[in-house]
């Protein structure tokens, strides 16, 4: 039977600070990509979820979450899925740049892949 949902947060690159709501049985992790300083884009891990396996199947629905006040980011995905088939999840949108005027592209990536439950 499917959990509800749990709270994490982490930091990006440019050290903007997000909060994410996500289904402990079925993410992974959530990467988030976007543009540095110097003109490169970057890719790093925002959020890992602490277990390494399931306790329990996810359910036909999971939602993700990703907030993030300073950047007016706040989302919410959710999959409806059975038999586990949707392994990665990729959102994009446009944040205000800072510093500086214009928009930029920020990327999410929310991947499933924990182990299953030791029972299953």
């Amino acid at each position: 039977m499917a959990r509800h949902n749990r709270e994490g947060e982490g930091v990006d690159q440019r050290g903007f600070s997000y909060r994410i709501s996500y289904a402990p049985d079925w993410l992974r992790h959530v990467k988030v990509s976007r543009d540095l300083p110097s003109g490169r884009r970057s890719t790093m891990t925002l959020f890992r979820n602490p277990q390494e396996r399931g306790e329990g199947e996810p359910g036909d629905q999971v939602r993700t979450r990703i907030t993030c006040a300073e950047q007016g980011v706040d989302l919410e995905v959710v999959v409806r899925c059975c038999r586990n088939s949707v392994s990665r999840v990729v959102v994009t949108c446009r944040v205000p740049r800072v510093p500086g005027p214009g928009e930029e592209e920020l990327g999410f990536v929310l991947e499933d892949g924990l182990d299953p439950p030791a029972d299953a």
